[in-house]
């Protein structure tokens, strides 16, 4: 099994499109494009299967990260105005991407209308040969998002406190 792409809700696309390209360094496969709720076309067939009767279209665009996993965002017509984070709920509540540059990254989440939530932490801060760090941030929707600075593995193959 691999990760193919995951899918955001988002409130406005183009300010989307820009966040995710700009701050995050992303590639655009297919920028905003509108999806028309109707019956007739294989995309809307499907879309009523997946988001049932009278969701009344929506945009959509594709972006893919440098290693090739794709980004889908929905800019539904009727959303809320805002993602709410409730960490009593279950379901996905983050996505990580992993880059070397921290800082920059961190600079331009804030530049273009994101948050960074937290300062940024060393999962081993005792010991100077394992540097795997990691951050919080929010896109301009209050989705959240993690940065790493090692792969999964690099961090997750030893204990930590």
């Amino acid at each position: 099994m691999k990760m193919n792409h995951v899918g955001i809700m988002v409130g406005d696309m183009d300010k989307a499109v820009e966040f995710y390209t700009k701050a995050l360094g992303l590639k655009i496969v297919m920028n905003n494009t509108k999806v028309l709720e109707e019956r007739e076309t294989a995309i809307g067939k499907m879309c009523v299967a997946v988001f049932g009767e009278g969701f009344k279209g929506f945009n959509i665009a594709h972006l893919v990260t440098t290693d090739g996993i794709g980004v889908e965002m929905f800019e539904m017509k009727e959303r809320q105005e805002r993602h709410e984070v409730d960490f009593t709920r279950l379901g996905i509540f983050h996505f990580c991407l992993q880059t070397d540059d921290f800082e920059g990254a961190m600079a331009r989440t804030e530049q273009y209308g994101g948050k960074v939530r937290m300062d940024v932490h060393r999962y081993h801060p005792e010991d100077d040969s394992k540097q795997a760090k990691m951050v919080y941030l929010e896109d301009p929707f209050g989705n959240l998002f993690e940065l790493y600075s090692h792969t999964y593995e690099e961090t997750y193959a030893s204990e930590y406190e």
